[in-house]
């Protein structure tokens, strides 16, 4: 349907979201915000997905806002989405369920925010990246929250404030996605990692983003503290003595379903 501007498909523990609105660049607009929020919501409480995947069609990942339509409720007034758009990176970070970002394409201001929502980030090398924000006369606002911990305040000064392009192969180097590939391994790539975080167990691999989400930025004897505690619940809980036996059993381990 037309108006379907994101898809979801789910097949063996892995959802898909795909942006697809290669029309206007898959800009975030707010039916696309919406529909993106919505699938990220349906593939977190089905307790059949343990990894979610975001791609897009074309050859633009996403350019950020759709300008017309921020101009738009600038001269008319409406809803914004940025509120959506902002519930939705909170669902992605905070969620037990890990996103891999397969960036088939360019990312540019807020779309790039997406893919620092994401835990992985595979990029084709003929992607490339800016933080154009500053160039159409506003800041890369709300992405600086989700870029400023990856970037750092030094690399983050240079490209936000003079809006350049960078590519893939530089974004990788400067954290902010894992790794660049040539377009022909990307899709095996990405696979090869989806495959690799399903064969840890559900429960492990949620506490495994918590901590990094939550160790960062805490006073070191705190940090040491919670993941002692943290490590004798997880030595204790029934997937760690699934995961002891399968492997003194030479088998795949057969972990719970969360």
């Amino acid at each position: 349907m037309a108006d379907e501007l994101v898809q979801l498909t789910r097949d063996a523990g892995v959802a898909t979201i795909t942006l697809d609105s290669p029309a206007n660049r898959n800009a975030l607009s707010r039916a696309l915000v919406r529909q993106l929020r919505d699938h990220v919501e349906t593939s977190l409480t089905d307790p059949a997905v343990r990894v979610i995947v975001l791609t897009a069609t074309g050859t633009v990942f996403c350019s950020g806002a759709d300008l017309a339509e921020r101009r738009a409720i600038n001269e008319t007034g409406g809803e914004s989405e940025f509120a959506t758009l902002i519930e939705t990176w909170l669902r992605m970070v905070e969620s037990d369920k890990p996103f891999v970002c397969r960036l088939n394409g360019h990312a540019r201001a807020g779309g790039i925010g997406l893919v620092a929502a994401c835990d992985i980030s595979i990029a084709t090398e003929a992607a490339t990246f800016a933080f154009t924000e500053v160039r159409i006369g506003v800041a890369p606002a709300m992405i600086s929250a989700l870029t400023l911990p990856r970037l750092g305040p030094v690399r983050s000064s240079e490209l936000m404030l003079t809006g350049r392009t960078f590519s893939a192969s530089e974004a990788a180097t400067y954290g902010l996605i894992t790794t660049a590939v040539p377009p022909e391994a990307l899709d095996t790539t990405v696979n090869t990692i989806v495959a690799q975080i399903l064969l840890g167990a559900p429960s492990a691999v949620a506490a495994t983003k918590r901590l990094m989400r939550e160790v960062p930025g805490q006073p070191l004897a705190t940090a040491l503290r919670e993941m002692e505690a943290l490590s004798t619940r997880l030595f204790a809980s029934e997937d760690a003595l699934e995961g002891f036996t399968a492997f003194a059993e030479k088998r795949p381990p057969s972990w719970q379903t969360r």
